[in-house]
Parts: C-alpha cells; structure tokens; sequence
C-alpha cells in the first residue's frame, strides 16, 4: 500500500495558498512540447542483461571525442587528463569526503579547497578565491547578483559575445532578483561597444575574454569606463588554459573573475558535471557578498597550522533572507580533479601547455584559411576562432562527420536566429595532431 501523507482537502488548501487552481498549473512555465502526454514508452520489465545491451546499443550511436579528428570547443575543450587524476580522486581519503562542516576530521579536505582556492586567485590575477561553483554559466550569474548587491544598484550590461549559456543563467537569476539586463548583438571578430551602455545605473559590465568567438581583447579601456561611472567589471572565460599564456584578468582591472575550470583536470564527460572558478579582489564588502563557501587557513590551542570553512554564506548555514548563494555549495569532487591535474602541471607545465594550444590552433587557421571561400574572421586568438563559409555552417558540420571530423559549433546553434548560419566557431587543443589538421582541411575542401 502507498503511503500518501497528504489528503485531497490538504492539496487543495496548498493550491489555494500558492494561488492557483491545479497542480497542473505549476508545470506552466514548461513548454507543451516538453510535457510527456502519455505513459513513459518503456518495457515493464527487462533483466539487468537486457538493459545493458540495450544501453550499449544506444551509446554506439554517439560518436566519441576520443575515435574522431575533433574541433569542438564553445565553452567544453578536449584535453589530455593524466591518469593519476583520476587514480587520485578515487582514493577512499578523498571519495568518501563529505562536505567538511567538522574540521578536525576534514583536514584533507579543507587544505585541498584552500590549495584550490590559491590556484584560481594566482590565475586569474586576483586576491580571493571561493571553493568553486557548479559550473561557469552558474557562476557567471552569481557574479552579477553579487555586483547588485555591493553596488546597491540594478542594472548588468553583458556582451554580445559572452557565451549565450552564460548570459542565459544570468537573465534567468537577474528575472527573479528585479535586475535589468541588457545586452548586445553578437560581433564575431570584433566586440560589441558596451562602454557606451554603461551608466549611473549599472552595476556591472560582463565581458568574455577570450569570448565566445575566440577572441582575446584588451579589458583595461572596459574597466576605466565602468569604474569611472562606479560600476564593477566582471571577467568571464570558458577556457582556463588560456590563462597560461594571455594576461590575467586582474591585472587588466577585472573586479570579479569567473570562469570554468572543466579544461584542467575534467572530462567532457557529455556536459557536466564540472567546476565553476569564482574570484574577486580583497574588498571587504566583496568577500561579504561572495557566493559559495570560502576555506581558510588558521591554527589550533596548540599553534598548529589548521583549515576552517572561514564563509558559508548559503541558506544552508543562515537565513535564507541573508544567503548570498542559493544555488550552490561548490563542485568539491571536481575541484579536487582540477587542484591535481594542476599541481601535476606546475606554472611551467601550464604555460607549455598553453603554448602548445595556441600553436595547434594557429597551424589549424593557416590550413582552413587557405581553403577556397573560408575567410578567418577572429584575429587575435588562443586555441579557438571562427571561420566565414560560403556554405551553411551547420550542414558542412553535418557532413563533416561522414568524413570522420567533428569540425566544430555552428553559430546558429548558439543563435538560432542571429543570422550566423555561415560561422562555425572552431576549437584545437594539444590533442590534435598533424593529420586531424590536414585531415579537416582536406574534407573542408571536398565539402565545400
């Protein structure tokens, strides 16, 4: 017998305080094409046999990263993971950790945070890092709540060249918190004027970098701005190994940096899970409204070196009318995968790394440039950049795949109706050879 500890009379007084009429109604928001209108369409019942056939039948239609020539970046990149990450977060110290609100039994865990933290300050020029967020998009939204907050004002002006994902999550948060968001048309190979929409109003400007095209720009001219109308500069990036090789954020005035940490030490792993970076400068009011959860360092009666949860401003921990985050606690699992592969990697190795991305990147434009009809758009990059076609960018893609190359993004899967249907953006990483590159050059040029 199932045990339903709710009458109808209960439901309906429920309904009546919410205020409406059915529990229908509270799927309103979800689109009618998205609704399933009938029973799911699975067997009653199968042996745990049949079920892993089945599911290994439906996993050989996808076609792997790892058996093609793959060019796809847009925010998720490719990249050789050593396996002693992997062979490391599976220690029983690290996977039966759980979230460390007893220090004295979760020392390993907070110094590996606090290591965590340090990490993501020094790349992105900063001075304070938190423990990590569910993922870039999410913590690009944070950002822009946590810039209202320290502003006291409500208003975000967002590039058009910030990943739509990213300004997506951000337009849905700011919806809720009565923030006005505003944003430009996309600029492929070049950047949308965002100084001119910064004003007395605005709490934030975000902007990419390198942004969703591929570009690198300089920030400074865009941090003078927004600080000479009392607004603050959000940095955003998709691809941390960028930060091995361009100028940190903070060094070119960023106020708050985020980004997603996914290249160093994460799998693609299908789009998640993965590890959002958050930081900012050493302002008090910042820490203050910092999303997340803050590991510090600190000693114990006996004067030896210890690690504490310094913040948790979460709902979880305080009043939810005080919580800086509702969303989120951090990626801890991830965040230990991206501390390892970059400890493994040391400054010199991420710089060697970088480098060898851009290179892979620019042999890779050189050979697409001089395909018939393919014109380079983005001009200065790092291991990403889109191309003009004199073709649709999403049916080249489509036949590309026949001839063993996953080319890239269209950029009409970002937006639909952008009028970019000839743009595919293009991403190459230190796992691609010599032969993918002449490979994707020559079925470019059969394609096209």
């Amino acid at each position: 017998m199932r045990y339903l500890p709710l009458t109808p009379e209960d439901r309906t007084e429920m309904l009546g305080v919410i205020g409406v009429s059915s529990v229908d109604a509270l799927f309103a928001d979800v689109p009618q094409a998205a609704r399933l209108d009938g029973p799911v369409n699975l067997p009653r019942r199968a042996t745990e046999l049949e079920v892993e056939r089945a599911f290994a039948a439906m996993a050989k239609k996808n076609v792997a990263a790892s058996e093609t020539a793959f060019f796809v970046g847009a925010g998720a990149y490719k990249h050789h993971i050593p396996a002693s990450v992997d062979h490391l977060i599976q220690r029983s110290e690290f996977l039966t950790a759980y979230t460390p609100y007893q220090p004295e039994i979760s020392q390993g865990t907070l110094q590996t945070l606090f290591e965590f933290q340090t990490q993501v300050a020094r790349l992105t020029g900063m001075d304070v890092a938190n423990a990590s967020m569910y993922d870039g998009s999410t913590a690009c939204a944070e950002a822009v709540l946590m810039a209202a907050r320290v502003t006291k004002r409500s208003r975000a002006v967002l590039s058009g060249n910030l990943h739509p994902h990213y300004a997506e999550a951000t337009r849905t948060l700011a919806r809720y918190m009565n923030i006005d968001v505003a944003a430009d048309a996309p600029v492929p190979g070049g950047l949308d004027d965002v100084i001119s929409q910064i004003d007395e109003e605005t709490a934030c400007v975000v902007v990419q970098n390198p942004d969703v095209f591929g570009g690198i720009h300089d920030l400074r001219p865009i941090a003078e701005a927004a600080h000479a109308k009392g607004a603050l500069l959000i940095a955003v990036f998709t691809e941390i190994v960028s930060l091995g090789l361009i100028e940190s954020p903070g060094a070119m005035g960023a106020d708050i940096v985020v980004g997603e940490g996914q290249s160093i030490g994460v799998g693609l792993q299908f789009g998640g899970p993965y590890v959002g970076l958050f930081a900012c400068r050493n302002d008090k009011s910042f820490i203050r409204n910092m999303p997340g959860r803050l590991a510090g360092e600190t000693i114990d009666a006996d004067g030896r070196r210890g690690y504490v949860l310094t913040l948790s401003t979460r709902e979880q921990h305080i009043r939810r009318d005080r919580a800086t985050s509702n969303i989120c606690t951090n990626s801890g699992l991830m965040a230990l995968a991206f501390t390892i592969h970059m400890t493994l990697l040391g400054e010199k190795g991420l710089k060697h790394l970088a480098a060898l991305n851009h290179e892979r990147a620019v042999e890779l434009a050189d050979a697409l440039g001089g395909v018939p009809g393919v014109t380079v758009e983005t001009g200065a990059f790092f291991n990403e950049f889109t191309v003009k076609l004199p073709k649709n960018a999403a049916a080249v893609t489509e036949a590309l795949i026949a001839k063993g190359v996953l080319a890239g993004v269209p950029a009409s899967r970002l937006w639909p109706d952008g009028g970019l249907d000839d743009r595919l953006i293009i991403a190459a990483t230190e796992t691609n050879t010599d032969a993918d590159i002449a490979l994707f050059a020559s079925a470019l040029k059969e394609v096209l």
